[in-house]
Parts: C-alpha cells; sequence; structure tokens
C-alpha cells in the first residue's frame, strides 16, 4: 500500500479547488459574452428602428451635431483655460508692477526721510523736522495701503514691522532726548529700518518669482489639459464614422438593386428599410420592376411564340428546297439549280436569323440567367467547338484550345451562347486552311478567354459599332455563313449581366498569310467560390 504526506494531500486538494474556480471563471466568462452579444444585438435593432424614423436630413443634421457637439465643448473649455490663464497673467503683472513700484517708493521714502532726520539733528531747523514728520506720514501711507492691498503674510508682517520701526524712530526724533543725538547715533536708528526694507525687497523678490512659477505651472497644466482632450478627435471621427455609414448604407443596398434591375434581374423584390427616401425610392422602384417584370415576359412570350410559328413552316420550306436541290424529283436545268441554291440560301440565313432571335430571347428571359453552377470551362469550349463541326470542315480550319480542366462557377447557358456566337464570328471571318485559337488564364481578380484567328481583323473605329444590334460589316469572300447581326449584342448583354466584358483588338501578325486576324478578348470575374471550387 500507498501512504501520502499530510503536504501532499494538501497540496491535491489546493489543486482541484483552483479547477474548480477556474470553471466557473469560465462559465462566467460565457455568460458575459452572451449578455454582450445580445447587449449589441439590442443597440443594433434599436439603431434600426431609429434610423427606420428618421428622414437623411433629420440624420444628417443629427450626425452634424454628434460631431460638432464635442467639439465645441473642448473649444469653449480651452477658451476657459485660455481666459483664466488670461486673468491670472494680468493679476500677477499688476502685483509685479505694484511691488515693484512699493520697493522703489519705500526706498526713496526712507532714504529722505533719513536725510531730513540727519539734517534736523545737525542743524536744529524746525522746518527740517517739519518735512521730516511730513515725509513720515507719507511712507505710513503707503504701508497702510499696500498692507490692504497685499495677500502674501510675510509681506504684511514686514511691513507692520517697518511702520513699528518708522513709528519708533517718529516718537524719538519727536522727544527731548533727539537734540542731544549725533549724527552716527540717528543713521544707527535707521539701520532697523534699511534692514527691513531689503527683506522687503527679497520677499517681494520671492513673490513676483513665486507668481511667474505659478503662471508657469498654469500654463503648462493648461497645456496638458488641451492636449488631453485630443483624443476628442478620434471620438469625433468615430461619430462621423458611424454617421457616414447609417447614411451610405441604406443607399449602398438602394444602389445593389438597381444594378440588379440594370443586369436584368426583375424577379427579386425590392424591399428596404431606412430613412424616409429611401423606402420611397425603394418603393418607386418596386413598382418599376414589377412593370419591367411584366413586360420582359411578354417580350419573351412573343418572340417565343414567333419564333416557334416561323421554325414551322420554315422546316417544311427547307426539307422541300433540299429535295429539289438534291434533284429528287427529276434533273434541273441550270436556271432551275441556280434559283434553288438562291432559295436554299435564303432559308439557310433565316433559320439562322431565329436562332439569333431565340438567343436574344435568352437575354431577355432573366429567368433562365440565375442559374448558377459549376462550369469545367475547358468541357464547354469544347462542346461549343461540337457544335460548329461541320462549319470547321466545311472551311479546312485548324482549332487549337486547352484542354486542362478549369471550373467556375457561373450560368452554362449564359456561357454557350457567348462562345457560340464568338466562335461563329470567327469561324466566318478565318480564311481557308485558317487557324482559331482559344486560350483562357486567370488571376486572383478575373479571368481572361481569348478567342484569335487570322482573318482580315477589324478596323479600330469599328470596335464599338460593332456591338450594335442588326450591325453587318463587310462579309468576308466566299463565306457560306450568313448572320443577323444579333451576335455580339447578345453577346455583349449577357456579359453585362455576368459583370464582364468584352474587347475586340488586332492579334500578332501570323505567319501563315499577310492578315493579322482579330482577338476577342472576355473578362470575367472571379469569387470566392471560383476559387475554392
Amino acid at each position: 500500500m500507498f501512504y501520502f504526506s499530510d503536504k501532499v494531500v494538501a497540496d491535491l486538494f489546493t489543486a482541484v479547488e483552483f479547477r474548480l474556480n477556474f470553471m466557473d471563471y469560465l462559465n462566467k466568462l460565457r455568460k458575459s459574452k452572451t449578455i454582450l452579444s445580445k447587449l449589441l444585438f439590442s443597440l443594433y435593432i434599436f439603431s434600426q428602428s431609429i434610423l427606420n424614423r428618421v428622414s437623411i436630413n433629420k440624420l444628417t443634421l443629427l450626425g452634424f451635431t454628434f460631431v460638432a457637439m464635442p467639439l465645441v465643448m473642448a473649444l469653449l473649455f480651452s477658451a476657459n483655460k485660455v481666459s483664466l490663464l488670461a486673468k491670472q497673467s494680468t493679476s500677477a503683472i499688476y502685483h509685479v508692477a505694484q511691488l515693484t513700484q512699493l520697493n522703489s517708493r519705500l526706498e526713496d521714502t526712507i532714504a529722505k526721510v533719513e536725510r531730513y532726520a540727519s539734517q534736523f539733528i545737525v542743524l536744529k531747523d524746525d522746518e527740517l523736522h517739519t518735512a521730516f514728520n511730513r515725509h513720515q506720514e507719507v511712507l505710513a501711507d503707503i504701508i497702510q495701503a499696500t498692507v490692504l492691498m497685499q495677500q502674501d503674510i510675510v509681506l504684511k508682517e514686514l511691513l507692520s514691522s517697518l511702520q513699528i520701526e518708522s513709528e519708533r524712530i517718529q516718537a524719538l526724533m519727536a522727544s527731548d532726548s533727539a537734540m542731544s543725538l549725533s549724527l552716527d547715533q540717528v543713521q544707527a536708528e535707521f539701520k532697523q529700518l534699511h534692514f527691513i526694507s531689503k527683506e522687503l525687497e527679497k520677499r517681494s523678490n520671492f513673490v513676483v518669482n513665486q507668481q511667474v512659477l505659478d503662471i508657469y505651472h498654469t500654463t503648462e497644466n493648461i497645456s496638458d489639459s488641451i492636449l488631453e482632450r485630443l483624443y476628442i478627435i478620434p471620438v469625433t471621427l468615430l461619430i462621423a464614422g458611424i454617421f457616414i455609414i447609417l447614411i451610405t448604407q441604406p443607399l449602398k443596398r438602394l444602389t445593389d438593386k438597381i444594378q440588379l434591375l440594370e443586369q436584368g434581374n426583375f424577379e427579386q423584390e425590392i424591399n428596404l428599410h431606412g430613412p424616409a427616401e429611401v423606402r420611397a425610392i425603394a418603393d418607386a422602384l418596386e413598382n418599376m420592376r414589377q412593370r419591367l417584370h411584366s413586360l420582359e415576359l411578354q417580350k419573351s412570350s412573343f418572340i417565343r411564340h414567333i419564333s416557334h410559328e416561323l421554325k414551322t413552316p420554315l422546316a417544311a420550306i427547307r426539307e422541300g428546297t433540299e429535295l429539289i436541290y438534291d434533284n429528287s424529283v427529276g434533273p434541273l436545268n441550270d436556271e432551275q439549280q441556280e434559283i434553288c441554291d438562291i432559295i436554299r440560301t435564303s432559308v439557310n440565313r433565316l433559320q439562322r436569323l431565329i436562332e439569333d432571335l431565340l438567343d436574344f430571347n435568352i437575354v431577355l428571359d432573366s429567368t433562365s440567367l440565375h442559374g448558377l453552377e459549376k462550369i469545367n470551362l475547358a468541357e464547354l469550349i469544347s462542346d461549343a467547338c461540337k457544335l460548329r463541326k461541320l462549319d470547321i470542315k466545311s472551311k479546312y480550319l485548324t482549332l487549337k484550345y486547352n484542354n486542362n480542366p478549369y471550373f467556375i462557377y457561373s450560368n452554362s447557358k449564359q456561357l454557350s451562347v457567348i462562345l457560340d456566337n464568338i466562335l461563329s464570328n470567327a469561324i466566318k471571318y478565318s480564311p481557308i486552311n485558317g487557324n482559331i485559337t482559344i486560350t483562357y488564364s486567370s488571376s486572383k481578380e478575373c479571368l481572361t478567354i481569348n478567342i484569335i484567328d487570322q482573318g482580315p481583323g477589324i478596323e479600330s473605329s469599328l470596335t464599338d459599332k460593332v456591338f450594335d444590334a442588326f450591325y453587318q460589316g463587310k462579309a468576308p469572300e466566299n463565306s457560306l455563313i450568313k448572320g443577323s447581326g444579333l451576335g455580339l449584342t447578345i453577346v455583349k448583354e449577357l456579359l453585362l449581366r455576368l459583370n464582364g466584358s468584352i474587347k475586340i483588338s488586332q492579334a500578332e501578325k501570323l505567319n501563315a498569310g499577310n492578315n493579322s486576324g482579330a482577338c476577342v478578348t472576355i473578362t470575367l470575374p472571379i469569387t470566392q467560390t471560383d476559387i475554392e471550387l
């Protein structure tokens, strides 16, 4: 058996108690976090409710008030402190001037008193005694006035001592024994008076220095106080930032809704909370969205029905034309063959136009553009090339594209229509035995797809005009593919809804011929979802 000492047992109980106390502390901390979260959530709900009740004008005025209030308070505080410093400085200057004047007057008056007393002792003239008494009264008035105005206790005591000593000398000069005094004795009597005067001068200098020091300390304290209140600047910036967010956040949400309408998303309901102006604009946008959505559905339905109605008789015309063209109902002469060839070409062009109308209907139909899915871009390009396989073979073209898989989160139907239209143009303008190259690359911000042909290229003055509806450039020689002028219009509209862009430029000159060719560059934004894929 094992036995433990009392110390080991005590340490064990202490460790267990510490663990229990620590667990209690963690539980309290969790509860406090929960309370804090609830408090923050309550503050957010309260701010939103307040935000819904005020207008932008009132919110702006309120924000200006909250921003200006701390600054005004700091300004008033600083002005008050500076005013106190100015008053203290004025008072100090007055007392310094008063003490300087006091020392000068005392020294001058004492010197006159001593001179008249000495002259009286020597000359025994009553007029000199009268002048002595007159200056004694002046000295007494100076001392009395200064005592009433001074607050320094030591100065008052020295002035009182000076007054007592002056009265003692005056009494001595008025007594009968004054006539028997010698000049040296009189001057000896004034030594104490001069000593007190010197002490007064020292104390005055000390008081002046003390007041200067007090002003210096007061200035330092005011400067520190003003510097300490500079925290008001980040506080006001924080308040300004909060109100900027409160004002701009509803406007940003409103802008996002407008951009959705611009991209053709008419199905998402517009319902915003915020100031009265924002809610009024949101209601107007919601009414406009409903009307646009209704019109879009009508347009899509019309194009869909008219395309269907056109394709049904067109199929019969095309089959009949093909039978006649193949001499299935008998041989044709040259003129009949030429007329049949014209009909056959026109029917193919009409069919292409109907297909373009159906593609254009995709642009109008917003319901077909919201199905986002994981797409392998390499497979999508391969499928687009297979759809144009016959056209590629008819011109003996060589198609080069990257087979490396690359995944993107987008709408496959959109991208298919975009790639098909651009590839169709590349085939149409490529020379016989030419090359078509499709490449793609990605960065942190976007995906870039390049489709390069060896055709005649496009003039820089027409790079924007080709995106206009029903615009067709100069057709290449011996081209069997006829367009409707809607292909690039459809591509640009679809890319606009994908927040992408398209650019047409001259490709680098190739060795196969004199033509430099055209380079069509498609740019699509990359989202965080694409990166995760």
